[in-house]
């Protein structure tokens, strides 16, 4: 397994120059450690816990319902719909405006949506998926924002089954492009650690 945990060679003064295009077997990832500073990342964090409309949502899986281990809200222009899910989207707040331009200046991709997932403490997961549904088009760009506590994110290959391990912090920035959807699956795995509440944001375009 490749961990790209990064951040604590870096200098809190020199961060946000630290980003870089990574080529993987099949996909094409960008990170970024710490693009946000962590005054701005922990402003960020207490504002869009209160501002978004957090509520747990159930999904269709293997036939049943069930609730998914985390909150989540969906904002932006357009629906979405994922295993027998729509989520209607709620309207864009400034603190989401400012993030995702950010992500935008990089990606050179306009966003029209992005998913919160508020992870409130270790046992709040995210298991193997891809972000594969036709309305993302054929290589859909997702760039994957972390804020609050740091969390493990894991890809792994359908085919060959090597796994990339980041740990997100906050501030951290991921995006994701190529094929990568395609061909790898990531996750956010639980932990036995009594940790904090982390949000993680996914901007994406969504073809209507």
């Amino acid at each position: 397994m490749v961990n790209h945990d990064l951040f604590a060679a870096l200098e809190a003064d020199d961060v946000s120059s630290k980003g870089e295009w990574i080529t993987i077997p099949q996909g094409v990832l960008y990170w970024s450690p710490q693009h946000f500073s962590p005054s701005q990342a922990e402003r960020y964090f207490q504002c869009l816990l209160s501002e978004l409309h957090w509520r747990q949502e159930s999904i269709r899986i293997f036939g049943k319902q069930v609730l998914q281990p985390r909150l989540q809200a969906w904002c932006g222009d357009v629906p979405y719909t994922y295993s027998g899910l729509t989520m209607n989207p709620d309207p864009w707040t400034t603190t989401l405006q400012l993030i995702k331009e950010s992500c935008q200046a990089i990606t050179n991709t306009s966003f029209n949506s992005v998913l919160a997932n508020q992870y409130r403490d270790g046992s709040d997961y995210m298991g193997f998926h891809q972000d594969n549904e036709k309305e993302l088009g054929i290589q859909p760009v997702i760039a994957s924002v972390s804020l609050g506590e740091e969390r493990r994110f894991v890809l792994k290959h359908l085919h060959t089954k090597q796994k990339i391990e980041f740990t997100m912090h906050s501030g951290s920035l991921l995006i994701m492009a190529g094929d990568t959807q395609q061909y790898w699956a990531h996750s956010v795995p639980k932990t036995v650690k009594p940790i904090l509440p982390r949000i993680n944001l996914t901007f994406r375009h969504i073809y209507r």
